[in-house]
């Protein structure tokens, strides 16, 4: 297997190799390296140039998916389960801003956002697995919502299963891990769910600690 750019990955099918989409764009340069074993899914548009997308990969006792559009589909599906009588809009404008969901639930108002962790490291995982300069705006943009009466939630879905916790990867972008914080100080409530990961499916399992 290799992945000359973000956007593709070749992979070895049957003996063949097959130029496939990837449906993450971040590095994960610790999940696509050569050998690995990946789980692909067939386009439904013959038409398109790459047949099939890449949605997850194994990596030792993990089933990673890899699809960047899971996180806030299997949130869409989740919370629901965590706000059950409040009326949930997914992709909100609020100012120049733009949330993954708003909650509105009796007087309370909700601003949640989702994040997509595949960043593992013996058990930990992390997010940012890049410097995310959107990610960084969000979470400041959240204190700034709590401070103007809204609740702010931050959703880290962890996109496998039984892992150990869940910290903000500071050596990579430590400006990251210092907002997360400083929000977290401010009211923003952070929480992160692990996932049951299987070859054509991704759902909201279990809580996982965060430690920051």
């Amino acid at each position: 297997m290799a992945r000359p750019n973000r956007f593709v990955a070749h992979v070895e099918i049957d003996g063949r190799e097959e130029v496939c989409h990837v449906k993450n764009t971040g590095r994960c340069r610790e999940l696509l390296v050569p050998g690995c074993t990946v789980y692909l899914d067939k386009a439904k548009n013959p038409e398109r140039k790459t047949k099939y997308d890449l949605v997850a990969v194994e990596k030792g006792q993990w089933l990673i998916n890899m699809d960047s559009y899971a996180p806030n589909l299997a949130a869409g599906e989740f919370l629901p389960k965590i706000f059950p009588e409040s009326i949930i809009r997914p992709e909100y404008t609020y100012g120049n801003s733009r949330f993954d969901f708003y909650i509105e639930e009796n007087n309370r108002k909700i601003l949640l956002e989702v994040k997509g962790v595949t960043l593992e490291n013996e058990g930990v995982v992390m997010f940012p697995d890049a410097p995310t300069e959107r990610g960084l705006k969000h979470v400041r943009e959240l204190a700034e919502c709590v401070k103007n009466g809204y609740e702010g939630y931050l959703l880290f879905v962890v996109q496998m299963g039984k892992v150990k916790y869940f910290t903000p990867n500071n050596e990579t972008h430590p400006e990251f891990g210092e907002a997360l914080r400083e929000a977290s100080q401010a009211g923003v409530k952070l929480l992160a769910y692990d996932c049951k990961v299987t070859p054509d499916s991704m759902e909201i399992d279990s809580p996982v600690c965060i430690k920051l």
